[in-house]
């Protein structure tokens, strides 16, 4: 178990795809091509935030204010507003994945493959306990590393409310002290914000687009040029590779291991 640093660190939480099986009238989302294959919750860890929000808030007002860019759609329907990778035009992509490449960040995150069985049996396919278990599991290693930490979560509806986050990490709390035998002593915030009022999380939202890409689309191109950044991808419900399931430098993620027609 790795000590506690005297420091203050930042995560900022997004997820990608949707924890969604069924639609009106119990029809499989899945079957009908309706709905993501996979649910996936990550976070972005830096220390110092505050000049990365003010870059990429700099970085947005010029991509707006191109004159080469602005008769593009997306450009004034959503990069106005913020960034967002699968709305924005892959000139906007671009110019944000090269400057996430420069930035000082780690990203982790959970993937859950979708399957109605085990949805319906663990979480009775209500999606904010899809939602605080992902969480939960994702920090149980993580939430003991800094004496402070703050934890931003991106709004999404009824499923990321204060509580039922602040259940999510004490979930993980109790999971490390059940493996270590020690408190938790640290002092850990929980923040609900708004993508378009936080600009960190338009970071998250690329990092996590680019994992999406990879189990969705077999795209790793994205992924791969921000590999570097991902320090680990956890697959919790891939039944086949267990328990090979971590994907880091180590372990890395290629289109042969995460076939999410599989496990």
């Amino acid at each position: 178990m790795k000590k506690t640093e005297d420091i203050k660190m930042y995560y900022f939480f997004d997820e990608a795809g949707d924890p969604q099986i069924l639609g009106r009238k119990g029809v499989n989302l899945l079957q009908e091509g309706k709905a993501s294959k996979v649910f996936i919750v990550g976070y972005l860890q830096v220390k110092e935030p505050k000049e990365f929000r003010k870059n990429l808030i700099k970085l947005q007002q010029e991509i707006v204010n191109d004159e080469y860019l602005q008769d593009i759609p997306s450009i004034k329907n959503s990069t106005c507003t913020q960034l967002h990778a699968c709305m924005d035009c892959p000139e906007v992509r671009e110019k944000v994945y090269k400057f996430l490449k420069k930035q000082d960040f780690k990203f982790q995150c959970i993937v859950a493959r979708k399957k109605l069985d085990l949805f319906r049996k663990k979480f009775d396919l209500k999606e904010s306990k899809i939602y605080k278990y992902l969480v939960s599991k994702l920090l149980e290693n993580s939430l003991h590393l800094y004496s402070e930490i703050d934890c931003v979560f991106s709004s999404m509806g009824n499923v990321v409310r204060q509580d039922n986050m602040q259940e999510a990490i004490n979930d993980a709390i109790a999971s490390l002290k059940e493996k270590w035998h020690k408190d938790n002593t640290n002092t850990i915030r929980v923040i609900i914000q708004k993508n378009s009022e936080e600009p960190m999380l338009w970071a998250v939202d690329y990092v996590l687009w680019t994992i999406q890409r990879a189990y969705e689309k077999s795209d790793f191109r994205y992924y791969n040029y921000l590999k570097d950044k991902i320090s680990l991808v956890f697959d919790i419900f891939d039944n086949d590779n267990y328990p090979n399931i971590y994907y880091s430098n180590k372990n890395p993620l290629e289109a042969k291991k995460i076939d999410p027609q599989k496990g």
